[in-house]
Order: C-alpha cells, then structure tokens, then sequence
C-alpha cells in the first residue's frame, strides 16, 4: 500500500521560505495527479497546488506566484516550494494521492509563520 510523510515544516518569520517534502512508499506512478492541501485551526481544509503526471500545474489564488510545486517520479516525491511567506499560510499542510477507491493522505507537516 502507498504511504505519504510530509517533512519540511517550521517557524519561520513573514517573508521567508520553506521546501515542504512529500515522500512515498510503495510505487506512485507518472498518471497520478499528486496534491497539496492546507488546514488552519477552525477551517477547512483548502486545496493549495497540483501535479499531473506529465507536469501541468494549478494554484489556488492566494498562493499563486508564491509558491511552486514540482515531483521526482525517480524518487517518488512531491515537494512544495513556498516563498514570501504571510502569516496567513499558517496551517497544517497535507499531501495526497488518489488511491484505487480512495484518497491516500500524509500524516501533515505544521507550517507556522510568524509576523
């Protein structure tokens, strides 16, 4: 079975940046679409960035221009780059796959950012 752990969280100060790391066991293959979500305290949990497999990427608005996401198929790993943080970015961030029946999630990884 495909597992996901996050890796890359922090404190960091408003302004800084941070490389969010999504590694997985088992085989990820090229057609999954690989994603990255965020949660903060008392929200929803919101859809931040996507991979397909052959590379098109999509952003929410409020990270766009800010952050990039990109994958190692060779060594089964999304990651997250995130500049120019704000201290709304504050949240648990998720990665996840779609799985045969259902969506496979990391353990999430606290990102805090500090005005």
């Amino acid at each position: 079975q495909v597992q996901l752990v996050e890796s890359g969280g922090g404190l960091v100060q408003a302004g800084g940046s941070l490389r969010l790391s999504c590694a997985a066991s088992g085989s990820i293959f090229r057609r999954n679409v690989m994603y990255w979500y965020r949660q903060a305290p008392g929200k929803q949990r919101e859809l931040v960035a996507l991979i397909t497999g052959i590379g098109i990427t999509n952003y929410a608005d409020a990270v766009k221009g800010r952050f990039t996401i990109s994958r190692d198929n060779a060594k089964n790993t999304v990651y997250l780059q995130m500049n120019s943080l704000k201290p709304e970015d504050t949240a648990v961030y998720y990665c996840k796959v779609d799985g045969t029946t259902q969506a496979i999630w990391g353990q999430g990884t606290q990102v805090t950012v500090s005005s």
